[in-house]
């Protein structure tokens, strides 16, 4: 069964822990892996998967990370993509803040928050993050900050304002 929608993501593998179990007998390893699956106009997923083999796990986060994407508000300009604005993402201990750039500055962020605002088709952003410094948890900050994104005209119809009003 091919899925059609599916068929033109992009997945990139975040981070990938070894897991150790001591017990009586020795020793169990298991792999724990982190996806990131976008399709590079603004739909974005994460995923986690464990199992004995390092191949297996990613292909469980990666169905998990398609199971569950989300789809966020990009502002599109001729050469570049970026947020309409400021946002901060909470998990636990660890802030992300997401910040729009000019065209042309990048993505300057940290490892995980880069591979997950790309697969978002994110080209100029700049982020930094505050307090814990986990994987998961920056993944998740990250993905809480993309969801809260609107369409600022949306915000502005909501308030009943114009949208020079708001962004001035």
């Amino acid at each position: 069964m091919v899925d059609n929608e599916n068929t033109n993501l992009m997945e990139e593998t975040v981070f990938i822990n070894r897991i150790v179990k001591v017990t009586k007998g020795g020793r169990r390893f298991r792999i724990a892996a982190l996806v990131a699956v976008g399709d590079g106009n603004g739909k974005v997923g994460l995923g986690y998967g464990k199992s004995k083999e390092v191949p297996d796990a990613i292909a469980k986060a990666t169905n998990a990370a398609k199971k569950d994407m989300i789809t966020t508000f990009i502002k599109k300009r001729e050469n570049s993509n970026t947020i309409p604005y400021e946002i901060w993402g909470i998990f636990g201990t660890t802030k992300v803040l997401l910040k729009p750039a000019r065209p042309g500055t990048g993505i300057i962020a940290g490892g995980i928050v880069r591979s997950i605002v790309s697969k978002a088709g994110i080209t100029d952003i700049l982020s930094k993050v505050y307090g814990s410094k986990n994987p998961m948890n920056v993944a998740r900050a990250t993905m809480l900050a993309l969801s809260k994104i609107e369409n600022p005209a949306d915000i502005a119809k909501k308030r009943g304002l114009s949208f020079k009003e708001i962004f001035q």
